[in-house]
């Protein structure tokens, strides 16, 4: 019997393959995230993060509401990027 993973893990995990390919400046541990709805700005978090409920709530609502469209070649979150720093912000911090 085996566990099965929610598909925003398991989409996540196909991006990190990718960015591990291309990917420089990334500090082993971390992923690129792409945040905001018109203007991309790049972030690097703590891999650690895709395990955080508040952070899966986040990628959650982006795959209901925008489907999972990475043109940057990282993890895309079209969001807020103050809401984004304020919720890694409380991350780092706990």
């Amino acid at each position: 019997m085996g566990i099965r993973l929610p598909s925003v893990i398991l989409h996540a995990k196909q991006v990190l393959k990718l960015q591990s390919r291309n990917q420089i400046n990334v500090p082993k541990g971390h992923i690129a995230v792409y945040v905001g709805e018109i203007q991309k700005t790049r972030f690097v978090v703590p891999i650690s993060y895709l395990n955080h409920p508040s952070f899966l709530d986040l990628l959650n609502r982006a795959e209901e509401e925008f489907g999972f469209n990475h043109p940057m070649g990282g993890l895309t979150i079209p969001c807020d990027e103050d809401a984004f720093i304020d919720l890694t912000s409380r991350l780092h911090s706990s």
